[in-house]
C-alpha cells in the first residue's frame, strides 16, 4: 500500500479537508471563499470517485490531473492563511487576483475531472495505447480512441496539442479507425475545439474534421453539427491558412449537399470565399472549393450568389487553367449553374466556354474526364441558340467519337447530348451522317437501364428525319432491341421513348411485321394499360397492319 504522501488521491483529500479548515478563518474576501468552497465539495465526491477506479494512481491522464489538484488545493491552503490577516501583506488588489487564479484552476480540475471519470478511460488501466490491455485490434483502437479525445478536453494547451497529432495519426491509418473515432464521440469535441483553440491547433482540428467527411458511414454525424460546425468552417475559409482552407473546402463538400446548408453558406459570403480560392487557392484547394461550389449550384435559390459574384467568369478561368481535378469540378460547376437557366448558358457562351469546352476535350487525360464536360454540353444544347453554335463547333463529331467508348456514364452523357442537338432536320440529318445511329442502336442492348433509355430518347428524335429512319432499318436489331424496352418487367425506364422510337418507324410495312414478330403486340397491350403516351396509337397501327395483311 502507498504512503499517503506518494498516493495523489490520499494527498489531495488531505490538502481538502486542510482547506475546509482555514476558510472559516479568513478575514477577507469570504465571498469569493464561499465559491471554492462550493467547490471543494464538488472535488471532495470526484476524489471519491477515482478511489473506486484501481487504473486511478496508474493511468497517465489521472495521475496528471491529480497532479493538477494536489497543486491548486496547496495554493488555495497558502492563500487562506494569507486572507486571515486583517492587513493584506501583498495588498487587496494582487490578493483578489490571487484568489481568482485559484477558483479558476479549481474550476477547471473539477470540468476536466468530471470529463475524465465520464469518458470510461479510467476503467481501461493503462494511460495510452500502450496500456490497452484487449489483444483485438478493433477494441485497441476503441480504447485509444476515449483515450484521446479525454485528453483533448483535459490538460494543458501542449497536452492537447500532442493528442491531436496522435488522434490525426490514427485517423489517417485506416477508415476503419475514423468510424470508431467517430462512435466514440470525437466530432462534438472536434467541433468545441474549433472555437477556442489557439490558430495551430484550429488548423490541425480541421484536418482531423476533413478526415471524418470524406468516409462516408460518418458524413451524417458532422452534418448533425449543424450551422455551428458550418459557421467555424466559413470563418476559416476567410481567415485561416492555406492549409486550414484546403481542409476546410473538404469538409465542406459533405456540408453543402443539403438546401439549408447551401444557403446558409450563401447567406454567409461563403460563395465570394470560395470563389476567391478559385482564383488565388492552392492547386488541392481550388479543386476543393470548385466542388463545393458544385453542389451550391444545384439549388436555384444560390444561382443570384453565383451572378453576384461573377462565378461564370471565375470559373471558366479555372475551368481553363487549373489542374485537371479542378478543371472537371469546375465545368461541373457551370453544368449545375446553367441548368434551366437560358441566361446563364448565353453567358457562359459570351465568356468563351465553347472554347474553354473544346480545349477541355482535347486535353482530358482519359475518356472519363470527359463525362463533366458531355454533359456540360447537353445543358448548354438544351437552348437551341446556343445549340446551333455548338454544332458549328463540330461537336456532333466529337459526340460520335465518345458514343463508342467503353466508360457507360460518358456514353449516356452523350446520348442525352444528341437528343438535345437534334432540335432540327437539319441537326438530326448531321449526326445521322456522322454515325450516331450505328452506336445508339448498339446502346439500346446495354445492361444498364439508364443507358438504354438515354439510346431511345436519342433515336426517338433522330428517326424523325427520314433518312435516319433508312438507316436505322437496315439495322436488324434496332427494331428488336426497341421493342424488348417495352416489356414491363423492366423497371425504371420511360416506355414513351421507345413508343415514339418505334411509332416513328411503323409507317413501314416491313417494320411493322419485325414490331409484331418481336413480341410488341403483347407488350404494347400491357403498355396501353400503364397509360402511356402513343401507345394506344402504336397498337392500333400494328394491328390494323394484321388486318389488312389478312385481306392481302
Amino acid at each position: 500500500m502507498k504512503a499517503p504522501e506518494s498516493d495523489p488521491i490520499v494527498l489531495s483529500t488531505q490538502l481538502v479537508s486542510s482547506l475546509l479548515e482555514e476558510i472559516p478563518l479568513v478575514q477577507n474576501f469570504k465571498g469569493k471563499w464561499v465559491l471554492i468552497r462550493a467547490k471543494l465539495d464538488d472535488l471532495r465526491s470526484q476524489l471519491g470517485d477515482f478511489a473506486d477506479f484501481s487504473g486511478s494512481v496508474s493511468n497517465s491522464l489521472s495521475v496528471d490531473l491529480l497532479g493538477s489538484v494536489s497543486a491548486a488545493l496547496s495554493d488555495a491552503v497558502s492563500l487562506a492563511r494569507r486572507c486571515q490577516s486583517p492587513n493584506l501583506a501583498e495588498g487587496k488588489l494582487r490578493t483578489q487576483s490571487d484568489i481568482d487564479a485559484v477558483l479558476a484552476k479549481l474550476d477547471r480540475v473539477v470540468k476536466d475531472g468530471e470529463i475524465l471519470i465520464r469518458s470510461g478511460v479510467l476503467q481501461e488501466g493503462g494511460g495510452g495505447s500502450t496500456g490497452v490491455s484487449s489483444s483485438s485490434r478493433r477494441e485497441a483502437v476503441r480504447s485509444e480512441s476515449r483515450n484521446l479525445i479525454t485528453r483533448l478536453q483535459i490538460g494543458s494547451g501542449e497536452s492537447r496539442n500532442s493528442a491531436m497529432d496522435s488522434l490525426l495519426e490514427l485517423l489517417q491509418e485506416d477508415d476503419k479507425n475514423v468510424m470508431i473515432a467517430v462512435a466514440q464521440g470525437v466530432v462534438p469535441v472536434l467541433v468545441r475545439l474549433m472555437d477556442s483553440s489557439s490558430a495551430e491547433m484550429k488548423e490541425k482540428t480541421v484536418a482531423a474534421i476533413s478526415r471524418v467527411s470524406v468516409v462516408d458511414s460518418s458524413k451524417h454525424v458532422l452534418i448533425a453539427e449543424g450551422l455551428l460546425l458550418l459557421n467555424h468552417l466559413l470563418r476559416v475559409l476567410d481567415s485561416g491558412s492555406a492549409f486550414a482552407r484546403e481542409k476546410a473546402c473538404v469538409a465542406l463538400q459533405a456540408l453543402s449537399l443539403s438546401k439549408e446548408n447551401a444557403r446558409a453558406i450563401g447567406s454567409r459570403g461563403g460563395i465570394e470565399s470560395l470563389l476567391e480560392i478559385c482564383q488565388a487557392g492552392t492547386p488541392g484547394s481550388q479543386a476543393s472549393a470548385a466542388d463545393v461550389l458544385r453542389n451550391l449550384a444545384s439549388f436555384p435559390e444560390i444561382k443570384e450568389n453565383f451572378i453576384e459574384e461573377n462565378g461564370v467568369v471565375v470559373l471558366l478561368g479555372l475551368a481553363s487553367s487549373g489542374t485537371v481535378l479542378a478543371q472537371e469540378k469546375a465545368i461541373g460547376c457551370l453544368r449545375n449553374l446553367v441548368s434551366d437557366d437560358e441566361s446563364l448558358k448565353l453567358s457562359v457562351v459570351k465568356e468563351g466556354g465553347i472554347e474553354c469546352l473544346k480545349n477541355f476535350w482535347v486535353s482530358a487525360p482519359s475518356v472519363r474526364s470527359l463525362e463533366v464536360a458531355v454533359d456540360l454540353l447537353r445543358h448548354l444544347a438544351s437552348f437551341h441558340p446556343v445549340a446551333e453554335v455548338l454544332c458549328s463547333e463540330g461537336f456532333i463529331a466529337r459526340l460520335v467519337g465518345v458514343l463508342n467508348c467503353g466508360v457507360l456514364g460518358v456514353r449516356i452523357a452523350a446520348a442525352r447530348a444528341v437528343f438535345e442537338l437534334g432540335f432540327c432536320s437539319r441537326t438530326r440529318k448531321e449526326m445521322g451522317e456522322c454515325g450516331c445511329i450505328g452506336p445508339l442502336i448498339k446502346m439500346l442492348d446495354g445492361k444498364a437501364v439508364e443507358e438504354r433509355e438515354a439510346a431511345a430518347k436519342a433515336l426517338s428524335n433522330l428517326v424523325l428525319y427520314l433518312g435516319n429512319r433508312k438507316m436505322f432499318k437496315k439495322d436488324e436489331k434496332g427494331i428488336v432491341s426497341a421493342v424488348q424496352l417495352l416489356d414491363p418487367s423492366i423497371k425504371n425506364l420511360d416506355k414513351k421513348y421507345p413508343v415514339s422510337l418505334l411509332a416513328s418507324l411503323s409507317h413501314s410495312k416491313r417494320c411493322r411485321k419485325h414490331m409484331v414478330a418481336a413480341g410488341a403486340s403483347a407488350y404494347l397491350q400491357k403498355v396501353v394499360e400503364m397509360e402511356v403516351e402513343g401507345s394506344k396509337k402504336l397498337l392500333e397501327s400494328l394491328g390494323r397492319g394484321k388486318i389488312w395483311g389478312v385481306f392481302g
